[in-house]
């Protein structure tokens, strides 16, 4: 049986002929440099897509390659603030660039952010960025009045990562034109499909886009071709979205009647609990990988992306197997 992936939070869809066709264009170009009139469709296609001005568009190779950049521009004399958990590769780059760094930690079964201690840590200079929703717990943590209320201080600037707001139809987008201290960090890696394309995107505001330019340079254009396909004609996207959020409330639905705690998501992924010895390691003895939270976070706890039916249907019955083997030994 071929490896089933359910640990990357990938869409597992792959793209349509016509997305095909497009990066094949691309790569017929691989001895040139990207087109500038592309780069600049793709900048003006995302701001549409968007709704706000295509000043306020930043484009890069991934939004983890922007968080790092935002951290490199503007942490050096600053507090930064995140949750725990979320971004650990990115918490690292924090934790060594960062006048100091301050991680507050979500705890379950809640997992809520509590806003006190961001209104008590904002009278520094600082930088706070926070996922909305969050990744592993798919909870959304931040609501409007949180988010203005923080970018009235104007000592702190606001970075809220939207990689899963197509799912989730949460966003603050448009108050960036309202605060310049306010950017949304987006990715086209997940709704759109297209990660290995690496294509995302920041919705700066002013404070933002006076220190950070677009890699224009580092857009390939295969993925610009992918990228243009995709946002200008997002109806298959919103097709397969439907598809997987269906698929994600009958996933827990059956994982609560056997008994397992999962957790409530606004992602394309589920958080589950479970008192099951290595269940990550049973799990990819039957070729079946999730993410496994404990060498991060708390043990016990495993982060599964929603597949395909089939996918989904055979990581049900692997996991009922190895449940009722556990409750027999």
């Amino acid at each position: 049986m071929s490896t089933i992936k359910l640990n990357m939070n990938e869409m597992p869809f792959p793209p349509s002929d016509k997305v095909i066709k497009e990066a094949k264009k691309g790569l017929a170009k691989l001895n040139r440099y990207s087109d500038p009139k592309d780069l600049d469709a793709l900048q003006g296609a995302i701001a549409k897509y968007c709704n706000v001005s295509k000043r306020h568009i930043v484009l890069s190779n991934g939004s983890d390659s922007l968080l790092r950049e935002i951290i490199h521009s503007f942490s050096n004399h600053r507090k930064v603030i995140m949750v725990y958990p979320s971004f650990f590769p990115i918490a690292k780059c924090a934790k060594e660039s960062a006048k100091k760094l301050l991680r507050i930690q979500l705890s379950p079964p809640s997992f809520r952010l509590n806003p006190k201690i961001i209104y008590n840590e904002i009278q520094d200079h600082t930088l706070i960025i926070i996922d909305n929703p969050n990744n592993p717990t798919g909870k959304a943590l931040i609501n409007r009045d949180l988010t203005k209320n923080i970018l009235e201080n104007k000592n702190t600037l606001l970075v809220v990562d939207e990689a899963y707001f197509e799912f989730s139809g949460i966003t603050m987008a448009d108050l960036v034109e309202q605060y310049p201290n306010l950017a949304i960090t987006r990715t086209l890696d997940k709704a759109f499909g297209l990660a290995g394309a690496r294509i995302g995107y920041l919705i700066a505001g002013d404070i933002f886009l006076d220190k950070l330019s677009s890699s224009y340079s580092f857009l390939p254009q295969a993925s610009l071709n992918c990228a243009l396909k995709v946002i200008e004609n997002p109806g298959e996207s919103k097709q397969k979205i439907k598809y997987i959020i269906k698929e994600k409330n009958r996933i827990q639905e059956a994982l609560d009647k056997i008994g397992l705690q999962v957790f409530s998501s606004k992602t394309n992924f589920l958080l589950i609990k479970s008192n099951i010895v290595e269940l990550t390691k049973k799990l990819e003895d039957r070729n079946i990988l999730v993410f496994d939270l404990s060498k991060h976070w708390i043990p016990g706890y495993i982060r599964v992306t929603i597949g395909t039916q089939e996918e989904n249907d055979i990581f049900l019955s692997n996991i009922k197997y190895i449940l009722q083997k556990h409750k027999e030994s």
